[in-house]
């Protein structure tokens, strides 16, 4: 199958190079611009581009997609099949009409529930059960298109944005390679998603891992696991940011906080247990403002974090 593959970040290049090493033929590579990256303002490659130059393949880096010169590259290519995965860029009416079998989006979630930018991190901090891959028809609204193909996996009790992301990472590889040969075969029956079962969730911002402890430790312990690595939940102690990385819910529910939410209420070797409004939070690993990050246990040698003490 000939397939323009669209793409940016390392979700997308797992795709790409699992199509190329299927024998699929991916006439045309379409990522992000190259982007300067720290001090020295030198340009970096989206890790899609990495992929394409290695195997030799046309890469297409436009700023606007959607301008009139940029659509009129892309017709340039004759392919069966537009595959976008985390491209970074709304497509036109034009673009999805132009293939025989349309536009199809790796998305990193069950559909219809968490269409948009950042399903892996709200499946962790809403406490959801399972998730999984959907392949979708794309059309004009975002993640609105008939589900073509889903690949289930459940949430781990421990599970962070990180591991949730590599695993779905790979099982969107093996989803999309797998789907194709069913959609040329005339074996995939569109579904149409219920608008009603849907919600959006937008880009995470940095401002939302700031821990409010008036929440139950357990709505806590699912955003920590949620925004690890980035952007991380963070509080306040003596006055410096303290990223939390690693934290647990412990005897959580319904009764009243025995203490003022925030306040440390136990030290122990390995551990420090924050009082929140629905048991106490018991933080493993953690980053003062300034220091790398460290178990609890190489921060207590360093420093005292008295009982008593007030977080955030």
């Amino acid at each position: 199958m000939k397939i323009v593959f669209m793409g940016t970040p390392d979700f997308a290049a797992a795709a790409l190079k699992s199509l190329i090493d299927a024998g699929h033929e991916i006439v045309l590579v379409v990522t992000q611009p190259d982007k300067p990256k720290g001090r020295s303002g030198q340009l970096q490659t989206s890790p899609v581009k990495d992929v394409a130059v290695d195997a030799g393949i046309p890469v297409f880096q436009p700023a606007k997609i959607r301008l009139p010169e940029e659509v009129a590259e892309l017709k340039k290519y004759d392919a069966d099949v537009f595959i976008v995965a985390a491209f970074g860029q709304i497509l036109s009416q034009e673009i999805l009409d132009m293939p025989k079998y349309g536009c199809l989006n790796i998305h990193a979630s069950l559909l219809p529930k968490y269409r948009g930018a950042a399903p892996i991190q709200y499946v962790i901090v809403n406490g959801e059960e399972k998730t999984g891959i959907t392949i979708q028809q794309m059309n004009a609204g975002i993640d609105t298109g008939d589900i073509l193909y889903t690949v289930e996996t459940d949430i781990a009790e421990d599970e962070t944005f990180e591991t949730l992301h590599d695993r779905l990472t790979e099982l969107g590889a093996k989803a999309i390679t797998d789907m194709l040969p069913l959609l040329e075969q005339g074996k995939i029956v569109p579904v149409p998603q219920n608008d009603a079962d849907s919600c959006y969730v937008k880009i995470i911002r940095k401002e939302q891992g700031h821990i409010d402890f008036s929440q139950s430790a357990i709505t806590i312990e699912r955003l920590v696991r949620g925004l690890n690595p980035w952007p991380s939940a963070f509080t306040f102690c003596n006055g410096k940011q303290m990223k939390v990385w690693v934290a647990k819910a412990i005897e959580d529910g319904s009764s009243a906080a025995a203490e003022e939410c925030g306040t440390v209420v136990a030290v122990a070797k390995d551990s420090i247990d924050v009082q929140t409004s629905s048991g106490v939070l018991r933080i493993y690993e953690l980053q003062l403002e300034g220091k790398k990050r460290m178990t609890t246990q190489a921060f207590l040698l360093g420093m005292k974090l008295p009982v008593g003490t007030k977080l955030g």
